[in-house]
């Protein structure tokens, strides 16, 4: 079932989100600093590709709070406005609902990725 819900995930909206994270690791990536950054985008991305059938587990500490306030301010507000308003589009459906839901929990991770865990 999570293979067809991932298929029509792509046509919904899901390829422009995943290509969206690329972007912003790509960027990130640009500056030597910020390449631990990009990677962790790049890791995202996967999930924003292929969500149902994964869960995201919050951990982290000091570091990734850090981490996570340059992150909302220079890239995470833009990709968590995204998703967050592709899931309210879908959610005017009943059938989109499901597909709504995700992007809500990728607009969740986008404002704070580092130290979430995807299983």
């Amino acid at each position: 079932m999570s293979l067809l819900g991932n298929i029509l995930w792509l046509v919904f909206g899901g390829l422009l989100s995943g290509l969206s994270w690329i972007l912003a690791g790509a960027l990130w990536c640009v500056t030597i600093v910020g390449i631990p950054i990009g990677m962790q985008c790049f890791k995202l991305a996967s999930l924003s590709f292929t969500p149902f059938g994964r869960e995201v587990i919050y951990e982290g500490g000091a570091f990734s709070f850090i981490v996570n306030v340059l992150w909302f301010l220079l890239s995470g507000l833009l990709l968590a406005l995204e998703n967050f308003l592709l899931g309210c589009l879908l959610c005017v459906t009943i059938v989109g609902i499901p597909f709504g839901k995700q992007f809500f929990k990728i607009a969740k991770l986008a404002l704070a990725p580092f130290g979430a865990v995807v299983v």
